[in-house]
């Protein structure tokens, strides 16, 4: 019964305790390998000359004499992989169960069989037929005596019907279940795979590990090449990955999946030992890193992987998958190219980021943010030059969260618009309402972030809180950072010159820490450069760190620039500040960032600074 010619075959299985009919049958169906037949010859008249004569009358025939042992038959075929597609079932075998109730058992063993009921007698109604078997169309009704070629044609289509069903369900199956574009099983798929892989390693105590796989910097590509060229990019890495696993000598069976976008997972069912995991890693990065051409491109692609064993990293799919992701996240976040093992503060952190990111979505609105200010001064006249405002966020639950740890979060987040304008609106009502207490307020500089500075209506907005707040422009200084100017926003230089316009200044904070161009300088005028304090900090131990800022110092007189000192915070740091002509100055030396209230006293009371 397992032969492999018979493969091809149509089985069919005739369930009728009379064994001449079982000859019949035989006569009808079998036929002999250089007859013709007529089917043949009508298909062709159907559906022209041309098409290549079927399978579907090389049937293999079976016999049963009663209805259990048809069922125990059916079951093995099934067992076997080799199951039937058409029974001809007898409706009374005496002594055994009748075909009504034959039927109603071979469908529960197999819901697809195509049955044809052969009957001489009117046992059953067709209503009471359908009550007992319910409405399908897996059941045609034979009456005894029946003609050679109605037995012929039913079990031609019947077996066709059979086999087209398979196809559709096999075609179905694979959509359901694997990847269109690069035909790797698909995340449902691998949730069955992952929870076959997790079963087996409880139970024989095994190592198995998961590798989350992510192409770096594939959007860009994406973006720039096209969704059509990205995609057969995909095709190919995921053909490189699975040659990796083909190939390797410690890798038994495997699964390679794909998520979505570009994002892959790899299951090892069977480890030796953790570090195996990561010899498979880096045997699929290296391969998947490989030059490749495409198109007329050459492209170079790396990947962040992180890596999840069972069962300590998670023992459910869920848990596992989330580990080897936020390993992943943590490879991509670390400089990418990069291969991480799950550790449980990874989890931590995405907790407090969970966290920290639904309070920072609330802070505004809970007036949960306050400003402070840093005083700069003059070195030439000893009197406050300007004040700096600065951010500070306080939430019941957190308490005080550094700047570091929210404003880029912010950014993310889309929240830095609003918190930005907040910020610029409020330094400036206040500078206005010390002004208008008659105390001297030189400058009130705010800083701008990029996503700001380059928003549409940022201009719009700082003419609005201008106008508001009647403040001077010329009292308003916006700070943006020298990376603004390697980030080649094409009108930074309309931005700045409308700024400027108002009557306000541009300052470039942190300057010296980026690699902006002295070329973007000379095409977009600003006001001030304030030298970083990580070169401030280094005066005293580093003639480097000394000769640097000289540079910017000289560099600022060349393009008539003024200069501020961050970070001063020692007497030998303000000495030598003053010695190479440097006027402004701002740091812990003087004063920290201070309260509005603070800082109003330190406005009445400013400290005095020796010439």
């Amino acid at each position: 019964m397992n032969n492999p010619k018979n493969k091809n075959l149509n089985r069919i299985l005739t369930i009728d305790d009379n064994q001449a009919i079982h000859e019949d049958f035989a006569k009808i169906l079998v036929k002999a390998a250089d007859e013709d037949t007529n089917l043949d010859d009508m298909e062709a008249a159907l559906f022209g000359a041309t098409m290549p004569k079927s399978d579907a009358l090389n049937f293999k025939l079976d016999f049963a004499s009663q209805g259990v042992e048809g069922l125990e038959m059916v079951k093995q075929s099934l067992a076997e992989k080799q199951p039937y597609a058409l029974a001809f079932v007898d409706s009374r075998m005496p002594p055994g169960i009748d075909g009504i109730e034959t039927i109603q058992r071979l469908w529960k063993i197999d819901p697809a069989l195509q049955v044809v009921l052969c009957t001489a007698y009117s046992d059953y109604s067709l209503q009471e037929m359908r009550n007992l078997l319910g409405d399908t169309d897996n059941l045609l009704i034979l009456k005894k005596p029946f003609d050679n070629m109605e037995v012929l044609q039913m079990a031609h289509a019947l077996t066709r019907k059979w086999q087209l069903a398979r196809e559709v369900k096999g075609r179905l199956h694979h959509l359901a279940f694997y990847d269109t574009l690069t035909n790797l099983p698909n995340r449902v798929m691998l949730q069955k795979r992952l929870t076959q892989a997790m079963s087996n390693a409880l139970r024989n105590k095994l190592l198995m590990a998961l590798l989350y796989i992510d192409l770096d910097n594939f959007k860009l590509i994406n973006d720039s090449l096209g969704h059509s060229f990205g995609d057969k990019l995909l095709k190919l890495i995921a053909g490189r990955i699975v040659s990796c696993l083909r190939a390797s000598d410690i890798v038994g069976r495997w699964t390679a999946a794909r998520l979505g976008g570009d994002e892959f997972i790899v299951v090892l069912p069977t480890i030796a030992s953790e570090h195996a995991a990561a010899i498979v890693a880096h045997r699929i990065s290296d391969i998947v890193s490989q030059p490749l051409k495409l198109e007329g491109h050459q492209i170079l692609l790396t990947l962040s992987i992180g890596i999840a064993i069972y069962p300590q990293d998670g023992d459910t799919n869920e848990n596992l998958l989330k580990s080897a992701d936020l390993a992943m996240h943590t490879s991509k976040n670390t400089g990418k190219n990069t291969i991480t093992y799950y550790q449980e503060s990874m989890n931590m952190r995405v907790v407090k980021r969970l966290t920290l990111e639904a309070e920072l979505r609330q802070a505004l609105s809970r007036n949960e943010f306050s400003l402070h200010y840093q005083p700069q001064m003059d070195l030439q006249t000893g009197e406050v030059s300007g004040l700096e405002a600065l951010l500070r966020w306080h939430n019941p639950t957190l308490g005080q969260v550094p700047p570091l740890d929210f404003i880029e979060l912010s950014e993310e987040l889309g929240l830095i618009i609003d918190i930005g304008a907040w910020v610029l609106r409020r330094a400036c009502t206040q500078a206005k309402t010390w002004i208008d207490q008659g105390l001297s307020v030189p400058r009130i500089a705010v800083n701008v972030s990029i996503k700001q500075f380059c928003h549409p209506d940022f201009v719009d907005d700082v003419k609005q809180i201008l106008a508001e707040t009647r403040l001077d422009p010329k009292i308003l200084e916006i700070e943006i950072t020298e990376t603004l100017f390697e980030e080649n926003v094409i009108n930074l230089a309309s931005i700045v010159s409308q700024l400027r316009e108002l009557g306000l200044s541009i300052a470039i904070d942190d300057f010296g820490t980026g690699y902006a161009g002295l070329s973007r300088f000379r095409e977009i005028n600003v006001d001030v450069l304030k030298i970083d304090r990580t070169f401030v900090n280094e005066i005293e131990i580093s003639t480097s760190a000394q000769d640097l800022i000289k540079g910017i110092m000289a560099l600022s007189r060349c393009l008539k620039l003024n200069i501020i000192s961050e970070g001063i915070e020692t007497a030998a740091q303000l000495e030598f500040i003053r010695s190479i002509g440097c006027q402004y100055i701002q740091g812990y030396f003087y004063s920290k960032p201070l309260t509005a209230d603070g800082t109003e006293d330190f406005l009445r009371n400013p400290p005095q600074i020796g010439h």
